[in-house]
This record gives C-alpha cells, structure tokens and sequence, in this order.
C-alpha cells in the first residue's frame, strides 16, 4: 500500500516551455497545392478517394512523405516500432532533411517504454514530437504507468484515438488505420480489415485546423519534457531506422500498380478523386480532459447519431466494437419502425481483439436480431475471393474500419466505433461524405466481407437462440454458439462479464 500510495503521487512537469505553431495558412506555392488547385472544380468540393488495400494506404501515405515540400502533421492514437512505422518515419526523417517541417503527436497510452525511440527521433532538425494526456510517471512499462496514475485514473481513462497525416496543409489521410504492420496487412499473425480516405480540397484546412487544436492543446507535452536525456553513446537505434526492406509498392501480389497510385498521380501532376460535397466531424481536446460531458457540447457522436437518424430506406453500419445501448437500439428501433433495413457488420469473438467490448455487444444480439436487423460478424479466417484485401499476409483477420452509410448517399468514415467509449471518452475524428460512387464503394467493401469472410446471425425458429450460418447457399455451416472461439475465450467471457461496465468499453 506505501508503494501504490507513492507511486501515485506522481505528476506531470509544470511550466513546459512549448513553442505555438499553426498549419500554414497559404499553400498555394507548392507543388501538392498547385496540383489541387489546377482540379479542384467548384472549389466548394472535397477530393476523395478510398483506401482499403493496407499496402495502397501505406504507399499513399509514403508518397505524402515524399512531396510534402512544407510541412508534415502526423496525429495518431498508435505509432508502433515494426517495419511499417520504420518504412514509413524513415521517408518523414528524408522529409525533415529536405527542410520540411514536422509535427509528430502521438497518444501516450501506447508509448510505454519508447521514450528514448521518439527523443531521438523528436532530436532531428525539423521534426517536433509531443505525447498527448501522458501519464505522470512509470514510463518504462503500463503497469507503472497505471500505478504512477493511481490519483488521475480519471483524466488517464480518457485517450485521443484520431488518426491524420497532412501534407502541406493541401492533402490528407484520414480514417481508421494507425501506424503499424497490422493496419497495414503486412503483420505475419494477424492484421486488420480497415479503411482509410486520401482527402483534398476544403476539408483538408479543416483537419488541420483540429490537429492544431490538439498540438497547442496544454495537454500536449513535448516528449523531452517527460524522459530522460539520452546520452549519445547508448541512444538506441533510430526509430525509422531498419535492415533493407521491400518497400510496399514492391510487397504484395497487386505490385506496384495498384500500391503507388498516389505517388504515380503526384508525379504525373494529376490526381484521381471524386469531387464532393464532404464535411469534418471533429472532437475538442476539452473531451479528453473531462472539462465539459459530452452531453454539454457537440460531438462526433451526436452528429453521427443525427446523420443515423436521418436515413430513410438504408443504413449500414460497419464496426470492430458495437455496443449500441439503450440509446442506440430506440435510434434503431425507430428506424426499422419507419421501413429503414439496417446491416450491421462486427467482429465475431473469435475474429475480436477485444473481448471485453464483445461482452457488450453480445447482450444486444437478440434484440438487434428481433428488430430484423441484418447482423453479420467477420470470421478469424477470410475467404480466398477477397481481391480488395491482397495482399493479406496473415491468416487470421479482424475488422477494424469504422464506416457508416445512409441511404446508399452519404458515407461517414472515421476513427469512431460504435460504442460508449468512443461517443464519451477518447476524442475521434472522421469525414461525412456526400457521394453514391463513395457510398457504393463502402457497400462493396461490406458485400466482399458478407460473402466471403464472415458469419451471418440468425434466430432458431424466432427464439432467443442464435445461429451462426457461413458458407455458399446449398453448402452452409450452422453453429450453434460463438463459431471458432475456444473453450477459454467463452470461459474468460463469463468470467469477466460481471467485471465489464458498458460505459466504459
């Protein structure tokens, strides 16, 4: 007890000196910004294009690396230390070099025991790296972190997920992918189904009005701040530094083709997007450090629950972690009440990085399935016909994009799950999308899933008892409880169930 009692007595430096600094406001005399400008027609509309392919995403956000001539703010929940992170820091370090200025903000919860990484990397000219809501103390490993937090448990419950890279204040990537092999398909065990937008036009000063929001937020600290110095002769290796690797364009089966499009689009001087009305969702700092409840004020949650509302034919919902609550399933009931078909498509237990968010999920179920929603869940192993997804270099998947669309019209695509802990507690940020070519794009990504990787749910004979069916017609395979988990994932499920409040996953 005297140790927890001292070691949460820790706290966060005071009078951090921080210099304030803004996106650039005239962007006009680069070569991203003459490029826009020369297509963007009117110029009320937003450029759009979809990324789903993790080595596309990737490529895509190298090649922003590549012709920022400015400026680069990179904003994420996690930037892990793989190949990816390296591949892709190492071309934002050539940036620096070039003389272009880089913002890095990461979440802090993720960080633990990569102080001395990112001081070396936030020690390269032109390159700046802040930590955001960091824990107090303990920064070796997440256990002391937690301890070292014991008296702010409450300000450390609150994390930013948003995810945004920007290249000279003139194109964007935004979505639900962090930064790591996983999200890139290129994890050897496991990866992520997820998705991503590379945006131009108006909508990109605004992203980079809520990045600015967040870098002078007082609860951004430089990472030098909070660690140690590290001594010359025992830094450790560069964050973005790798043995040679094969680049993404080079790695999967598409080949460069299809991986570099960006890159190739940039050079040519031309971009491929869609033209469109599109909007940016954006929380404030002030939700993550508790100064206001969500209630008070306007949030992603309440937009996306008005753009939900709003739907009148279709409505489809795409989610690693769905937990509705009482809330969520009037809006659906309501919707179904006025002839909405609603599809939903979620992790299965055995597919989830999550249990516990599954434990709240899995009480809805019934309902949802009484209501005649159409409710699928993603299998842990995808099908072959999954062109969208190649290269996947893993066997087992999981979803994580988070995307919603209204009437075969208007997209939502963000960093945003449906669950509590996103509309009250971590700050999100995603992009509306007024667009039937964006929306029927979301819709293919969820049919190619439906048919070929996941299971859908069904009552037996309109009881409360689910079935699970997977597989062509004429050749389906029925279960009759969560497929593919094992004996200790169902036990652990009991087991914590008692212990998983709903507001808090």
């Amino acid at each position: 007890m005297l140790c927890l009692a001292g070691a949460g007595c820790a706290s966060l430096p005071r009078h951090v000196h921080k210099d304030h600094s803004e996106a650039i406001r005239d962007s006009a005399g680069t070569t991203l910004g003459r490029i826009v400008a020369s297509e963007a027609e009117p110029r009320t509309l937003s450029g759009i294009r979809l990324l789903a392919s993790g080595d596309e995403a990737l490529a895509s956000l190298i090649a922003l690396a590549d012709h920022a001539e400015r400026t680069l703010d990179i904003q994420y929940y996690i930037i892990t230390q793989d190949e990816s992170a390296r591949i892709l820091l190492r071309h934002v370090r050539r940036a620096a070099e070039r003389g272009v200025r880089v913002r890095i903000l990461v979440d802090d919860f993720n960080t633990a025991g990569q102080d001395r990484r990112f001081m070396h990397l936030g020690q390269s000219a032109n390159i700046e790296v802040r930590v955001f809501n960091p824990f107090p103390g303990g920064r070796s490993a997440l256990w002391t972190r937690l301890l070292s937090s014991f008296s702010e448990l409450p300000r450390i419950n609150h994390r930013m997920h948003n995810k945004l890279f920007v290249a000279d204040n003139v194109l964007a990537i935004t979505g639900g992918r962090n930064i790591g092999d996983q999200y890139f398909t290129r994890d050897k065990d496991n990866n992520f189904i997820d998705l991503d937008v590379v945006a131009a036009g108006p909508i990109v000063p605004q992203l980079s009005a809520s990045f600015d929001a967040f870098w002078n937020s007082k609860y951004a600290y430089p990472i030098a701040s909070l660690a140690a110095p590290v001594p010359l002769e025992t830094q450790p290796k560069r964050l973005d530094e790798a043995k040679p690797a094969i680049e993404p364009a080079e790695a999967g089966a598409n080949g460069a083709a299809s991986a570099d499009f960006l890159a190739r689009d940039l050079d040519a001087g031309q971009l491929q997007l869609a033209w469109v009305p599109a909007t940016v969702l954006a929380d404030r700092p002030a939700k993550i450090a508790s100064e206001s409840s969500p209630d008070q004020e306007v949030t992603i949650a309440n937009d996306l629950s008005a753009l939900i509302g709003s739907a009148t034919q279709e409505l489809i919902i795409i989610s690693p972690y769905f937990v509705p609550g009482a809330d969520g399933i009037a809006l659906l009931r309501s919707l179904v009440r006025r002839g909405v078909h609603i599809r939903i498509l979620t992790n299965s237990l055995a597919a989830t990085d999550s249990p516990l968010v599954h434990i709240g999920y899995s009480h809805y179920r019934v309902e949802l399935l009484h209501l005649g929603v159409e409710l699928s869940e993603v299998r842990p192993k995808l099908g072959t016909a999954r062109p969208r997804f190649h290269p996947f270099h893993s066997g087992f998947a999981s979803l994580h994009a988070k995307a919603v669309v209204v009437d075969e019209k208007t997209v939502f695509i963000g960093s945003l799950n449906m669950d509590a802990r996103s509309a009250r507690t971590n700050s999100e940020l995603g992009l509306v999308i007024r667009s039937s070519e964006i929306a029927r794009q979301v819709t293919s990504v969820l049919d190619d899933i439906s048919e070929d990787g996941s299971y859908k749910l069904q009552l037996q004979d309109h009881s409360n008892h689910i079935e699970w069916v997977s597989g062509p017609p004429g050749a389906e395979q029925i279960w009759y409880r969560d497929p593919q988990a094992t004996q200790l994932q169902r036990f652990m499920l009991k087991l914590l169930t008692p212990f998983a409040p709903e507001e808090l996953l």
